[in-house]
């Protein structure tokens, strides 16, 4: 006799939990406004660059490998927003970039997907090198994707100026790193050396 009430009491559990599990399964209405839009046909485009820098990897890192540290050799402001400096996770103002990855002597970041803008998948990851006792290689390579440019030509001169930026900033690395110290940055919208 005790067979059928477990039975119906099976039933009647099943019963009621049964909405909840189909709510579960039943994907959420869309956003009103959606996140970034995916990208159709991607045109990745990888900008490796590398400098020598004459001190000891490790030392290299200590002076220009901190999260915030792309404010002192970008010249640009950079306050951490949330999270801790070095810490996966940790997120800096500029660009609300993302550290998602990181060893003794490198980190990778991201940037964030933006509301209602194609998403370019943009990392980059700056490392430091040993290649002696006192000379090391600071490496710094950026990811994207660029096919939401409108041809080949706007293109190829967005890679040229994140090139010079880059290398700009490489080279204001080696500069700290070597101690010595950088001159005002230029005022905006005027390229370095004019």
């Amino acid at each position: 006799m005790k067979m059928p009430i477990v039975c119906a009491t099976t039933v009647a559990v099943a019963l009621s939990v049964a909405p909840f599990l189909a709510a579960a399964q039943t994907p959420a209405a869309a956003p009103a406004s959606s996140p970034g839009v995916a990208v159709a046909s991607p045109t990745y485009v990888s900008i490796p660059l590398e400098i020598t820098v004459n001190r000891p990897a490790a030392d290299v890192w200590k002076r220009v490998g901190k999260w915030c540290d792309i404010g002192e050799w970008l010249q640009i402001p950079c306050t951490i927003t949330w999270g801790k400096d070095g810490e996966v996770g940790a997120v800096r103002s500029v660009a609300n970039e993302i550290l998602v990855g990181r060893t003794e002597m490198s980190y990778t970041y991201t940037q964030p997907v933006r509301d209602g803008r194609p998403y370019n998948l943009y990392h980059g990851t700056l490392e430091a090198r040993p290649i002696s006792a006192t000379t090391s290689r600071l490496l710094y390579t950026l990811f994207f994707d660029n096919s939401m440019l409108p041809d080949g030509p706007a293109r190829d001169k967005d890679i040229a100026s994140r090139r010079a930026l880059f290398t700009r900033a490489l080279q204001n690395m080696k500069t700290l790193a070597e101690g010595g110290t950088l001159p005002p940055p230029a005022p905006r919208g005027v390229p370095p050396g004019r």
